[in-house]
């Protein structure tokens, strides 16, 4: 009798401790949040630039210029996705339920919905990426816009099939879920 409470005693520290683990992520976030800073300092350089030269490029050189911002500002939006997403998913609940500025995919974010909104940002950046270099065609190399192509469309088949694998899988536990309820009527 007092061996098998030692054993469940010891049993829930270590369960503690492999809880706890979770916190090992949190400087990682952290990091994430300079990073968003050190890119965001890059769209202030590149968009100085372009006010700068505006009045003497060419349109295709300010619209790759204006790409090269939007394509920062979807790395952006991806980071603090991750960010976010990430640390309220696998790390702490965060408390915003009364903060104005809450974004509404917060309240149904888990870790199947954060992979598919990831992986469409992901094609979203690859499409820009993609638009950048058939604007600027003359100047690329064949090869390596094919690679980009394919890339491009991997990303795209991944994000398909990872959103219709979550369907399925949100679907059937919807259906597991209300089986006991069904049961009872």
């Amino acid at each position: 009798m007092e061996w098998a409470w030692l054993v469940k005693k010891i049993e829930n520290i270590f369960e503690g401790i492999i809880f706890s683990s979770r916190w090992v992520q949190a400087p990682i976030y952290g990091g994430l949040i300079v990073g968003a800073i050190l890119y965001s300092y890059k769209f202030l350089v590149e968009l100085i630039h372009l006010c700068e030269t505006v009045g003497t490029i060419e349109e295709e050189v300010l619209m790759l210029g204006i790409l090269t911002l939007v394509d920062i500002s979807m790395v952006l939006n991806l980071l603090v996705m991750v960010i976010i997403g990430g640390y309220a998913t696998f790390v702490s609940r965060m408390h915003l339920d009364q903060h104005e500025d809450r974004p509404d995919w917060l309240k149904k974010i888990d870790a199947g919905t954060l992979k598919v909104k990831l992986a469409g940002a992901l094609v979203g950046i690859s499409g820009i990426h993609l638009l950048k270099s058939f604007i600027n065609i003359s100047n690329k190399n064949f090869e390596q816009v094919k690679w980009q192509i394919i890339i491009h469309v991997v990303f795209l088949f991944s994000t398909l099939m990872l959103a219709y694998t979550e369907k399925i899988l949100h679907t059937f536990h919807n259906k597991v879920e209300d089986q006991p309820a069904r049961a009872k009527v």
